[in-house]
């Protein structure tokens, strides 16, 4: 075998190997580009979600995901409504003029929402980011003071905050719950994530 027909045969299989591996770099580099775009679920994340609130009976809480968040639907019942100007000495921004979270201007009142039946916010304390447990129940009970009218505990350090997500004073958390841009669609249907219904 001369020297010509070695050297033929190694450059058709360096060329052959050649063209394979850039075929398979090629296969390999697809999904691997195409993995800096963003998800289906991650383009979700950032939209509005609509919620059917027809269920939710008074005194009764649910909670959806936005933004990787979740937001409470808290329905509250007449005497629970009626039970917020009584705490406005008690809380420590009862109109919610703070700006660390900005309340939306709808939210600007005592009952902290557009229909003072449903309160809506971002259910993520103020102060480390922890999530607080309802505690609706009135009366005294551990970690509540004996005078407790209903509304949420952090359990990381002890925050409170009324039925309107306004913080007590004295608390380590330094805001009242974040309330989100919202529109109802009906009297059934709520859209979070945005404050003006589509045209």
């Amino acid at each position: 075998m001369s020297n010509s027909t070695v050297d033929a045969s190694k450059r058709t299989w360096l060329i052959a190997s050649g063209c394979a591996g850039a075929v398979g770099a090629g296969f390999t580099a697809v999904p691997f580009v195409s993995s800096f775009q963003p998800s289906e679920r991650a383009k979700a994340a950032g939209a509005p979600v609509e919620v059917d609130i027809s269920g939710l009976q008074p005194g009764q809480k649910m909670t959806v995901e936005w933004r990787g968040k979740p937001v409470w639907i808290v329905r509250r019942t007449k005497e629970q409504v009626e039970g917020l100007k009584k705490l406005d000495a008690q809380v420590a921004d009862p109109e919610s003029k703070r700006n660390a979270y900005p309340t939306p201007d709808y939210a600007k009142n005592e009952w902290r929402s557009i229909k003072p039946e449903f309160f809506i916010a971002v259910g993520i304390c103020t102060h480390l980011g922890c999530s607080p447990t309802d505690k609706f129940q009135t009366g005294p009970q551990p970690s509540l003071p004996d005078d407790w009218q209903g509304g949420f505990l952090c359990p990381c350090h002890g925050s409170t905050f009324d039925l309107a997500g306004r913080v007590f004073k004295n608390k380590p958390a330094p805001d009242n719950l974040e309330v989100p841009p919202h529109v109802y669609l009906s009297d059934t249907r709520l859209l979070i994530g945005e404050d003006k219904k589509s045209a």
